[in-house]
């Protein structure tokens, strides 16, 4: 990387109860009787632990690591054990944590901003934390639980930890959606599987570079600019505005679309329609002025920034008008891979919008593919 080395946010959630009911039998965790009688029975929780194996992947990278958690069991105590540099939030009633206790928490950590949430426990706590969060918001489970359905947790803690440290290095890891689901307990009791689907999580996963591609697994440069392209036109939500910044990934949108492209400046679609060529930063917050508004760039000049280089139209009010959910930074892998782990930049001129730009975000590389990329600051 470029510059100081960036600090990785990393939320991080320990439902310290998960799993404490599978080893005495009562096949779940979920309520306070379950958990009473687990402990009555002489259970051990164990997900301090899990989360331990997780967090030593990352441990010769902790110097580049703040991690956010909540109070005592849920993550303080043992991130301070492990040396972490650690920022504590919300309050707990250490020995009587609840659900609650799991969703403030990720309603949190989501709030003060985190590159990843990681958290240890089984479904249930899945399902709070789908509860919680956006869909905008990474997140990722290492495995604690008695009940484990639902895509979002790694294989292993170990192979949790190995995807933090991925992001952590500035490796292209891809994100994805997962299903979280988790089944009713009573019946899981009485021998019977009923496993409802409760919605989606925004999750990394590593070694999921899947593209189209020709002979030596090398990009197809024109196939995946019409892969970019039709994907986001898919997502694309009727009415709302869409400005397009330069460059030729952008191109490749704007000619999957039908529409005239300013190679070196920055257009205004909506609804497929072009409504503005080559606007001017007043123009884009006039025309745009109380719609719903998205933003698409891409990585401009050898040190691929996203803000600030050759795309000045898209202005730090308009920025905020959109909101960081609606920026859509579209790039190709080999794209990405020519920055050699430098992180992508930004500029705007504004040293507090640059801040909260920072962080990782989401980078559209191919039809519903994306991947996780590191966003610094723009040294000038």
């Amino acid at each position: 990387m470029t510059g100081s080395t960036r600090v990785f946010r990393l939320g991080l959630i320990i439902n310290p109860l998960a799993g404490i009911g599978g080893a005495v039998g009562l096949k779940g965790s979920d309520g306070e009787a379950i958990v009473d009688k687990a402990l009555a029975m002489g259970a051990v929780p164990h997900a301090a632990d899990r989360t331990r194996h997780a967090l030593s992947a990352i441990l010769p990278l902790k110097a580049q690591v703040k991690l956010l958690t909540y109070p005592r069991e849920m993550g303080e105590s043992l991130a301070r054990e492990m040396g972490f540099e650690v920022e504590v939030l919300g309050q707990i009633e250490s020995g009587h944590t609840t659900a609650a206790d799991t969703e403030r928490a990720a309603r949190e950590l989501q709030q003060v901003g985190v590159d990843l949430i990681l958290f240890a426990g089984g479904d249930g706590t899945a399902r709070n934390i789908c509860h919680s969060v956006g869909e905008m918001q990474p997140v990722l489970g290492v495995p604690a639980g008695v009940k484990i359905h639902s895509g979002v947790y790694a294989v292993t803690p170990l192979a949790a930890g190995e995807v933090v440290r991925q992001l952590i290095a500035g490796d292209l890891v891809t994100i994805a959606e997962a299903e979280v689901r988790d089944i009713d307990e009573e019946a899981f009791r009485e021998g019977r599987v009923r496993a409802r689907y409760y919605g989606d999580l925004l999750v990394p996963r590593a070694h999921q570079y899947l593209q189209r591609v020709k002979q030596g697994g090398r990009e197809v440069e024109e196939l995946v600019l019409q892969d970019i392209a039709a994907g986001l036109i898919e997502e694309m939500e009727p009415d709302a505005f869409y400005v397009v910044g330069p460059g030729t990934t952008t191109r490749g949108l704007m000619e999957e679309m039908g529409l005239d492209n300013t190679l070196l400046g920055v257009d205004l679609v909506r609804d497929q329609l072009l409504l503005a060529a080559d606007a001017t930063a007043e123009q884009l917050l006039e025309l745009t002025e109380g719609g719903e508004l998205y933003i698409v760039v891409t990585a401009i000049g050898g040190q691929g920034h996203i803000f600030g280089r050759g795309n000045h139209q898209i202005s730090p009010e308009l920025i905020r008008r959109a909101g960081i959910d609606h920026i859509r930074v579209i790039a190709t892998k080999s794209k990405l891979a020519e920055l050699g782990g430098a992180p992508l930049q930004v500029d705007t001129g504004e040293p507090d919008l640059d801040a909260a730009l920072s962080g990782h975000i989401r980078v559209i590389t191919g039809y519903k593919d994306a991947v996780l990329y590191p966003v610094g600051l723009g040294k000038g």
